[in-house]
């Protein structure tokens, strides 16, 4: 196997694929060799994605869902495998980040927040995991991977981003159980924990709330989508014996 090409013959699912990370994810992973498939809500964004990927000799297929239903999450799943034949590797990306105080904070934001940064990773998980564990098994790799974004702020709880901390610490604290359940039959389980990245993740917070975010992180160079799909690519590229159980990357200019 070409030494770019690394993941010919696997299958990856990213979730919140249209945009950002997902995206940038997508692409690192098809140009490594893996067939991908992508979801998210927007559909022509990731059409686009898929024919982009496809036109350039990849294999990439577009589904729609909205990973914190159940229902949808299973069927990601389930399509994945039905149509490109396993699943070697999930990337849990699909979020949100709303921030601001939590007095008098709209309550909607906080169940968005938990629906998805919680419920979707857990029920792509739970749909995913017994795929993951045959691939580790029959696959010519022997390994099989589950890559679950948190962030910064699944280490250190700030002022203005309470129930956003609760659901990255819950990120964290959920990948290391499952880690030390199935690393002994070969299904990798690592958590990336990414500082302030130039997507459009703050854009969907209130006016003032964005108004604060950009005096705190307006005048240092935020990380690129791409710098966290090179970390996702590196993380699943290991060899068998290697796991990557934790990574946390900022900007250099980042202090907290």
């Amino acid at each position: 196997m070409s030494p770019t090409k690394q993941l010919t013959g696997t299958v990856a699912l990213i979730t919140g694929a249209s945009s950002g990370i997902g995206e940038a994810t997508a692409r690192a992973l098809a140009e490594q060799g893996a067939a991908v498939a992508i979801t998210a809500r927007r559909t022509d964004r990731l059409e686009a994605l898929s024919g982009r990927i496809n036109e350039g000799g990849g294999s990439a297929l577009a589904i729609t869902a909205d990973v914190s239903l159940e229902r949808e999450a299973h069927s990601a799943v389930q399509r994945t495998v039905s149509e490109l034949g396993r699943l070697d590797t999930l990337v849990n990306n699909a979020g949100v980040m709303l921030l601001g105080p939590a007095v008098n904070a709209p309550l909607q934001e906080w169940q968005r927040m938990v629906n998805l940064n919680v419920y979707g990773l857990i029920y792509c998980a739970h749909a995913a995991l017994p795929h993951l564990l045959e691939a580790a098994e029959d696959s010519s790799r022997g390994v099989a991977d589950m890559v679950n974004i948190s962030s910064v702020a699944g280490r250190v709880a700030r002022n203005a981003s309470g129930v956003y901390s609760l659901t990255k610490h819950g990120v964290g604290a959920f990948s290391e159980s499952l880690r030390q359940e199935v690393t002994e039959r070969h299904v990798r389980v690592s958590l990336v924990e990414p500082g302030a990245v130039d997507t459009e993740l703050a854009s969907h917070n209130r006016p003032e709330v964005q108004e604060r975010m950009a005096q705190r992180f307006g005048g240092i160079e935020r990380l690129q989508a791409q710098d966290i799909a090179d970390a996702i690519a590196y993380i699943v590229t290991r060899p068998r014996h290697v796991a990557v159980n934790e990574l946390l990357i900022r900007p250099t200019e980042q202090e907290g």
